[in-house]
């Protein structure tokens, strides 16, 4: 970029591009949301059978298209908007450097020279002659890139001083200071223009009507470079709180402009989408954006990973080089497609829409996802169920249809109030089994540790839940958190964790008004009051068959206080009716009527708990 281009530059030109990307973003999120949320709960409401399949399918096609969109509309708003304010920089430094030779008394000639005038004392009877000067970004008589702190910098200026010193006319170190002003100006844009150039042409998209897994694959690098062309943008946003509780990422991301929002969500969806204590809606845009890119990289990854063979020989030396990430990658996939498969149900059966509050394939062991219906941020009711062990991302389909089954009924039973219902896994659950004559044993499931190094997750998730929704609402809701199995244990471990309380004091463990424990082999306590509970909100269920060994297993193994367990008499919850014949079997439908065990869990989301029919009410 020269002199000449930069004086009749208007950055305000980008600024205008940048409204332009800004807005087709907008109108792809909206018309995405609508797609993931009203349109197909209408449709559903009006169509039947095959019909709803088929319009199903495309109107995923089609919010997958917008999302597409939307994201890449993003990233060039980021783009352009970093670029028009670099510009707008070095445009209002060569203006003012323009004004301040004229008032000077010098003149800025079209190539961005400077001529003086005469003047100085005389020399053999003359006044020293003017003349023109040029200049360069690293100072007079240096032709080496711009370098306004280092050594370069210090040596030219040092050249300029002496030869302004040794010069017979005064104006010229005055000339040669505006000229070097305008050429660090001209470089600056042209460094600003240089980057950005090819981050602008990288950024453009196919030009076909198909979204491919290559084209979202392809976004986590067209994001890695803007991110890289902005990074002094981006250090102008104050980042998140560094171990800061869930409350200051909430005033964080509320102190936030909408364009530094936006920008955030742009570039950093993996953090925004993790960040305990952010809206909903923001997490699930951000999470969406990672499920998107992660799956299309994993298909991508997989259809280049040979497949295994049939050969045992050819098999074991298959499994050594590519057996652990190909079974990862399987696996994987199956557990974001059962995410889509969620997203597509919107409006099933009254389903509300989907928040993916938690996503990361590589999270742990097993997975990471985080996943609502329904807004929890406005909800009248929420609750949070934490499954138990064996629980990964490629089976968590039915810890999902626990939490869809828990919403149905809840909504049914209180159908003037908003409920959302949360399957959250975001630890390591023991899933390690040893074969037996009569079974499986989960030796990691015969400890706490792993709900002990889970618990730190939980406890900022129940924050950020609490935070978000008194943002939202100014109160935060009634909640309930129910565990099954070693999820039970986990809440226990949790609420140890937390402990801002002493035994027997009762609702200060944790942020939520209800616990449920269901089929728990334990909650490392003896009684509610040890985890800093009210028995009077504290719930246990049992259940018949295989539930029986797990309750009882627990007991033996110590995962209670002095070998008690919360359907015992002796911990004091309240019990309730149950009609599972087995472990897993505490959330079923049949003919669209729920079991005992899911409708006494719904009465207590809903808070009615005067219908909670109970086999033993809470003493202590």
């Amino acid at each position: 970029m020269d002199f000449s281009t930069l004086k009749t530059l208007r950055p305000a030109d980008f600024e205008d591009a940048a409204d332009g990307y800004r807005a087709s973003r907008d109108m792809a999120s909206a018309a995405k949301d609508a797609l993931n949320g009203r349109i197909p709960i209408a449709m559903r409401n009006a169509l039947h059978g095959e019909a709803v399949d088929a319009a199903a399918e495309q109107l995923q096609k089609l919010s997958t298209n917008f999302h597409y969109i939307q994201v890449e509309c993003g990233l060039m708003t980021t783009a352009l908007t970093t670029l028009a304010g670099e510009l707008s920089v070095a445009k209002k430094k060569l203006e003012a450097a323009i004004e301040a030779a004229e008032a000077g008394g010098c003149t800025v000639n079209p190539d961005g020279s400077v001529r003086y005038p005469a003047g100085g004392d005389e020399v053999d009877g003359k006044v020293p002659a003017g003349g023109s000067v040029n200049g360069t970004a690293a100072g007079n008589g240096s032709s080496g890139p711009i370098d306004l702190s280092g050594d370069t910098r210090d040596a030219a200026e040092a050249l300029d001083d002496q030869a302004a010193r040794m010069h017979p006319n005064p104006n010229y170190g005055r000339a040669q200071e505006y000229a070097d002003r305008l050429a660090e100006a001209v470089a600056e844009a042209t460094e600003a223009d240089e980057r950005w150039a090819p981050q602008l042409r990288r950024l453009k998209a196919d030009d076909d009507l198909h979204v491919s897994h290559a084209d979202w694959a392809d976004t986590g690098h067209d994001r890695g470079s803007v991110g890289r062309a902005a990074e002094q943008y981006l250090q102008a946003i104050e980042p998140p709180p560094k171990d800061k509780d869930p409350a200051s990422n909430a005033e964080w991301w509320k102190d936030l402009s909408r364009d530094e929002k936006a920008a955030y969500v742009s570039l950093h969806p993996a953090s925004v989408g993790a960040l305990d204590g952010l809206p909903a809606e923001v997490r699930d845009e951000a999470n969406r954006t990672v499920l998107a890119e992660k799956r299309s990289q994993y298909e991508l990854e997989l259809r280049g990973t040979p497949k295994p063979p049939i050969d045992w020989k050819d098999w074991r030396a298959w499994n050594k080089k590519h057996g652990d990430r190909y079974w990862h990658l399987k696996g994987s996939l199956d557990g974001m497609a059962n995410i889509q498969g969620r997203f597509d149900r919107t409006g099933e059966r009254g389903l509300p829409e989907a928040y993916l509050l938690g996503f990361d394939p590589a999270a742990n062991k097993d997975g990471r996802v985080i996943i609502a219906n329904g807004n929890p941020d406005t909800a009248d009711h929420t609750a949070i169920l934490v499954p138990g062990t064996k629980t990964a991302l490629e089976n968590a389909d039915d810890e999902i249809a626990k939490s869809d089954a828990l919403w149905r009924e809840s909504a049914r039973l209180s159908p003037s109030e908003s409920v959302s219902t949360l399957m959250w896994f975001d630890y390591d659950a023991p899933n390690s089994a040893k074969p037996l004559e009569n079974g499986d044993i989960l030796p990691e499931a015969m400890g706490d540790g792993f709900a002990a190094r889970g618990a730190p997750n939980l406890r900022s998730f129940l924050d950020g839940n609490e935070a978000a929704h008194r943002t939202a609402t100014g109160d935060s809701g009634h909640t309930t958190l129910i565990g099954h199995s070693y999820g039970s244990t986990l809440i226990g471990d949790t609420a140890k964790y937390t402990s801002d309380y002493a035994p027997d004091s009762w609702g200060n463990a944790l942020p939520v008004d209800d616990v449920v424990a269901v089929g728990s082999p334990g909650m490392q306590a003896k009684r509610p009051g040890d985890l800093g509970l009210d028995p009077h909100h504290t719930w246990a269920m049992a259940g018949g068959g295989d539930d029986e060994l797990v309750r009882e297993g627990g007991r033996w193994v110590g995962l209670g206080g002095d070998r008690i367990i919360p359907t015992d008499p002796e911990f004091g919850a309240n019990v309730m009716k149950s009609d599972s014949d087995s472990h897993g079997g505490f959330w079923q439908e049949e003919d669209g009527k729920a079991s005992t065990s899911l409708s006494n869990q719904a009465k207590v989301i809903v808070g009615s708990y005067g219908e909670v029919t109970l086999e033993r009410e809470a003493h202590w």
